[in-house]
């Protein structure tokens, strides 16, 4: 098997490597940050309550959360419901160069592990504050990747018109995550100039307002509403999924009329080729609905490998409609080192996806075993309070 990239360079050359990372998190978002820092090579370490993060526990559709997002990270397990466990967080945090939190606004300050105590005993402290809302109106309302969906315009633009749908994954959690993350880095690299430290803050709110942007401009250009994804009128004029034989499905894209041409030939289709209707992209748009009746009277005949070959070997869009199971499989993902194993809290071997990045040739890999709750905490108290 051919290898493209390698996986999991040496963990002292990785860009973060030195940097102390305390984490007081649950859910998505916030372990979504500590896991990129983890990544980089930060030393992050992740402080769960007696029994552990909840999501270590979660049935059903959120049984993936620990394993998908807190990689590479130590454990500990600190009660902050007690003076005692606040004393540790803070004795902790002043040897810290990052602490990262999303728990409900006013929460940290209440129990005084916000940034401005922490800050005053370690001024050169990164406080990254992973929140529903930013400061405004909204501010102290509850929030959820479901709820900024739906009042932020991503759950229109994704069903149906009259049925809000939200996204099939957790993207404004792990968007926010990745925001987080860029501040810390932006702070960090402010503090090599400046020896300070400050608070950074983002939210699920402002996340899926700027993953709506794009519509927001369309309307403010145009005037006219963004209709639902599944009610638009295409600029292109084959950009579907097709039913094939036995039922299976396929993307395919033609964008150009370069790509109609192809895509013509690929199915030796001479009378949709030659119709002079159909020459222009502007001509193919204005016909939309019958071109794709008789594409797909065309398309309902091939065999999905046999056509896909062939796309691939013209060099049109095209995709296999895909679960998520499947990719556990896919040769890519696998042979470009970017589906790795990681041992599991429970000692199970688990397929980690990595960030999609390649730095130096290597992809950021798995650096330590996924950690069972409470796992480091004789290890870093004697390493840091000792």
């Amino acid at each position: 098997m051919t290898t493209y990239a390698n996986s999991a360079a040496d963990p002292a050359s990785l860009p973060l490597a030195g940097i102390k990372v305390l984490e007081l998190t649950h859910m998505v978002m916030g372990p979504t940050c500590g896991m990129i820092l983890a990544d980089l090579g930060a030393e992050v370490i992740k402080i769960e309550p007696p029994g552990g993060e909840k999501t270590r526990n979660l049935p059903g559709l959120g049984i993936g959360f620990f394993r998908a997002f807190n990689r590479n990270k130590k454990s500990i397990v600190v009660d902050t419901d007690t003076e005692a466990g606040c004393q540790t967080v803070k004795a902790l945090a002043a040897h810290a160069d990052v602490v990262i939190e999303n728990f409900r606004p006013g929460r940290m300050d209440a129990i005084g592990l916000g940034y401005k105590a922490l800050s005053a005993e370690n001024p050169g402290l990164v406080y990254v504050a992973l929140k529903g809302f930013l400061p405004g109106p909204y501010e102290n309302r509850l929030a959820l990747d479901e709820v900024v969906q739906m009042m932020g315009g991503l759950a229109y633009m994704t069903g149906p018109e009259g049925r809000p749908l939200r996204a099939g994954a957790s993207v404004n959690d792990i968007m926010g995550g990745m925001f987080g993350a860029i501040g810390v880095l932006a702070a960090l690299q402010e503090r090599t100039r400046t020896g300070k430290g400050q608070e950074v803050q983002t939210a699920l709110f402002e996340n899926c307002a700027f993953l709506s942007s794009q519509h927001m401009h369309q309307f403010a250009m145009s005037g006219e509403v963004a209709p639902p994804m599944p009610s638009r009128v295409s600029a292109w004029s084959v950009y579907d999924v097709f039913t094939l034989a036995d039922n299976q499905q396929l993307f395919i894209g033609a964008v150009s009329d370069k790509q109609w041409r192809t895509l013509c030939e690929v199915l030796e289709a001479p009378d949709l080729l030659n119709d002079p209707a159909l020459q222009t992209n502007a001509q193919r748009v204005a016909v939309r609905p019958e071109l794709l009746r008789r594409l797909g009277e065309l398309l309902k005949h091939h065999q999905l490998d046999e056509l896909s070959s062939r796309l691939d070997k013209a060099a049109l869009p095209y995709a296999p409609i895909v679960r998520p199971d499947q990719l556990l499989d896919d040769p890519h993902l696998i042979e470009s080192g970017g589906l790795v194993p990681m041992q599991a809290d429970n000692g199970d071997m688990a397929q980690a996806v990595l960030l999609p990045l390649l730095m130096n040739n290597h992809r950021l890999g798995v650096l330590r075993p996924l950690p069972r709750a409470g796992e480091h905490t004789e290890e870093v108290l004697g390493k840091y309070l000792s």
